[in-house]
Parts: structure tokens; sequence; C-alpha cells
């Protein structure tokens, strides 16, 4: 005898969350700026049951500087930066959380 199995079914309980072509393409812009000013050097996209995580490294072989992850929650998506163990910022947009990462100019008098 045989089981059948609904592809539809087995889909909805393994929900994969990703990050959107404007996402990816906002991270990117990011992550390119850090890397022309010689700040940041390899990003890893992960996914995990869950979230979408976008980690950011000085150096390949290091631990992660940043993790931007997303994890969509019930009414919306929530997205947050890490800074190893610890919280940078949380919100409901990217944008949000990206905001961490503004630069503040400073005045140089000399």
């Amino acid at each position: 005898m045989s089981n059948l199995y609904r592809l539809a079914d087995q889909r909805a309980r393994r929900r994969i969350v990703s990050f959107d072509k404007r996402e990816l393409s906002r991270l990117l812009a990011l992550y390119s700026m850090r890397v022309a000013s010689g700040e940041w050097r390899d990003y890893a996209i992960d996914f995990r049951p869950g979230m979408a995580i976008f980690s950011i490294f000085r150096h390949t072989a290091e631990q992660p500087l940043y993790a931007i992850a997303k994890v969509p929650g019930g009414g919306g998506g929530s997205y947050v930066v890490y800074n190893g163990p610890r919280k940078l910022a949380h919100g409901e947009t990217l944008e949000d959380v990206l905001s961490v990462f503004e630069r503040k100019l400073k005045l140089l008098l000399g």
C-alpha cells in the first residue's frame, strides 16, 4: 500500500522566508557602499525555519559583524539587526532597521 502526500500541504508546513528583490537590492546597495569604503568584505544569506538572515563580515573567517534578519510575524514583516548577540534595531520595515547604519557627519576643524 502507498501513502499519498499533497505537495501543497508540505509546502505550507515548511514555509521558506526569503528577501524579495526590493529588499535584496537595498541590502546589497548598503553592502556595496561599505565595501567601497573598505569596512566590509563579505556577506552570506541564510535561510532558517521562519527567517532569512543577511550576514555581513569584515573577514570571511570571522564571525559576522552584523546580521539583518527578516522574521515575518502575524500581521506583517519584522526586521532585526544584530551585532553578535546584541539587538541593535527592530522594526516593521527594512528601512527602519537599516537606519542604524546611517553615518553621522562630523565637522573637523583644523
